[in-house]
């Protein structure tokens, strides 16, 4: 099929051995329709803490498709008190918003029903499926950058361009119009196949856990980062912190008076770099097989738990021997290991680096954690939700998808070890055109998720011809 044809179907791979419901399904896919109310969803700024229009867009829209909806205002207090919440944008008000198709699945006579937290593995008629999608984007940066308006969706090339496209409302459209095809077709499953679009991923996981704590469950989920189609069962996690080098002020042209908070900064920068190394050689109880860096997860990366600097500021004065030096950044948390572990590991690295100077010894550079903490996250390859959408997207592509891990933080991580519902990403589009200039979301990879949603839903939910 020519990149960007909307039809329906589309192809489907050679071998794909599909029943007459799952056919009628995919032919009610409206990618036309997906395509448009991408666009629209783009143009609506979300960032984050400014989500509130777009989520009651997106409402309209479910009960407009006739699916029944759940909107709440977030109660940010009480959320606030949750060990597992974290934020870097404050927020007066937030909605949740979950919208689905069916009923819960029911266990057998006799059968203990433990959703969300063994994958459906109980006798069940049925499984629930929740799909989960972030309406927030983060800045778009200099304007001027962007070869059209980031607010103003353009498609071109058989892309979507646009804030947002690929990161990631291309895939939660994609799940919006999976749901509203099924119910178009009028295919009745035998769980509850739900929509949770949500606030505050990129600065924490607001929106996602609010969703949890509100009682919307299943026995898996799918999170629509885009991962280029690849299925994603294993997630690394990150932390933020804060490095404050101190020196000591004087006028620069007796700078060998002062002691420059820059000069002292240097050598922790390379006590950092060498420790990602050394971490990404091996993580010491990182447990899961996952955690190493060998693992085929985690095959095509170098560098699987990267440390990074993001900001650095010093001084404020040309001549001036700046008496401060503070550096923001994130490190990354290996499958497996546990969080306060890793920030140990951090600081330690960082004190003695220090003590190796004689400045630093008596005036010790201090680290602080804020902001947003994602954890890693893992599901079984062998869960059922894992081979639920790799089979889909057998069936869709006529090749098997790639399984590995990802090294940025997401939603999954909540949804697993919050929720205890097995979780994979798996979305349209590459991570690496997200939060830059020009994103943007190939038309036929929303199309392909999208059909793979759907496929994905009827086989784990399970359906009545």
């Amino acid at each position: 099929m020519p990149r960007g044809d909307t039809r329906g179907a589309g192809l489907l791979g050679a071998a794909a051995d599909l029943g007459h419901a799952e056919r009628r399904a995919l032919g009610a896919l409206d990618l036309d329709g997906l395509i448009a109310f991408l666009r629209e969803l783009i143009a609506i700024p979300s960032l984050d803490g400014d989500e509130t229009r777009a989520q009651s867009r997106v409402a309209a829209w479910m009960e407009a498709a006739g699916l029944h909806t759940d909107l709440w205002a977030i109660d940010l207090e009480e959320l606030g008190r949750h060990p597992d919440w974290c934020h870097e944008v404050e927020r007066e008000g937030a909605l949740g918003l979950v919208g689905w198709l069916g009923e819960p699945a029911r266990p057998e006579a006799g059968e203990a029903d433990e959703r969300g937290g063994h994958g459906g593995r109980t006798a069940l008629r049925g499984r629930d499926l929740l799909l989960n999608g972030h309406i927030d984007v983060v800045p778009v940066g200099d304007e001027s950058a962007w070869a059209t308006p980031p607010w103003a969706s353009v498609v071109r090339e058989g892309r979507v361009y646009g804030r947002g496209a690929v990161d990631m409302k291309g895939g939660l459209v994609c799940a919006l119009f999976a749901v509203k095809a099924i119910h178009d077709a009028g295919v009745r499953l035998c769980g509850r196949l739900s929509v949770a679009s949500v606030v505050g991923e990129e600065d924490g996981g607001t929106g996602t856990l609010a969703t949890i704590l509100r009682g919307h469950a299943a026995h898996g989920a799918v999170v629509m980062e885009p991962t280029e189609l690849a299925v994603i069962p294993a997630q690394a996690g990150s932390l933020m912190f804060r490095l404050i080098v101190p020196g000591r002020a004087a006028h620069g042209c007796v700078r060998e008076e002062g002691v420059n908070a820059i000069e002292k900064f240097l050598p922790l920068f390379l006590a950092l770099r060498q420790l990602e190394a050394e971490r990404c050689g091996a993580v010491a109880g990182a447990a899961d097989v996952a955690g190493d860096p060998h693992s085929p997860l985690f095959a095509r990366y170098r560098l699987p738990w990267p440390i990074e600097l993001g900001t650095v500021r010093a001084g404020d004065w040309a001549s001036s021997v700046p008496d401060e030096l503070i550096a923001e950044g994130r490190l990354g948390v290996a499958i497996g290991e546990e969080p306060a572990a890793a920030r140990k590991v951090l600081e330690e690295a960082i004190a003695r680096a220090s003590a190796t100077d004689s400045w630093l010894a008596e005036h010790p550079a201090q680290v602080e954690w804020w902001g947003g903490r994602f954890d890693p996250a893992v599901t079984d390859p062998a869960d059922p939700i894992v081979g639920a959408v790799v089979e889909a997207a057998t069936a869709v592509t006529g090749a098997a998808p790639r399984i590995e891990g990802v090294t940025y933080g997401a939603d999954m991580r909540l949804l697993v070890n919050v929720g205890g519902i097995p979780t994979v990403l798996f979305g349209p589009g590459d991570v690496r055109v997200a939060h830059r200039p020009d994103e943007h979301v190939p038309i036929d990879e929303l199309r392909v998720a999208a059909q793979t949603l759907i496929l994905t839903a009827l086989r784990f939910c399970g359906f009545q011809e």
